[in-house]
């Protein structure tokens, strides 16, 4: 009797240390995928819930703050971990915002007024590339 306890216990000890190791590999990879997706210019989710625009992350050295862009000249520094999750566009998106460009592109110029001027600019201003992040945010401080 006393043998099957200790049969039990060691399956379920072996049981415990594999779960604890294939959890550990699927977190590092989890890890890894998002440090490689963390580019600035891309959009993210903290854990408080706001979403941003990255515009600085080293995936090396996590304990450095990641510069966060909450809203056009509203940076925020936050600890690294603090990026819930990439946020990235559904094809959905996608295909209403190509939808709009489309309609952006039949509206004469001349005819519009100024509201459905900046309606269809937003629509059709798409997502930064890094590089233009940085030169909008560059020129922003350069302005203070």
């Amino acid at each position: 009797m006393e043998i099957m306890l200790f049969g039990l216990l060691a399956v379920l000890l072996i049981f415990m240390v594999i779960n604890t190791r294939k959890r550990n590999k699927q977190m590092k990879a989890e890890q890894a995928e998002k440090a490689e997706k963390t580019i600035p210019g891309a959009k993210v989710l903290l854990q408080g819930g706001l979403y941003g625009t990255v515009v600085s992350f080293d995936p090396e050295n996590l304990d450095q703050p990641a510069q966060i862009e909450l809203a056009p000249g509203a940076v925020v520094e936050v600890h690294s971990q603090a990026i819930l999750r990439i946020v990235e566009p559904t094809e959905d998106v996608d295909d209403e915002l190509e939808a709009d460009e489309d309609a952006a592109d039949v509206v004469d110029v001349d005819t519009r007024d100024s509201a459905d001027a900046a309606i269809v600019d937003d629509a059709s201003y798409g997502v930064e590339t890094p590089e233009q992040t940085r030169a909008r945010l560059e020129g922003d401080t350069d302005a203070k």
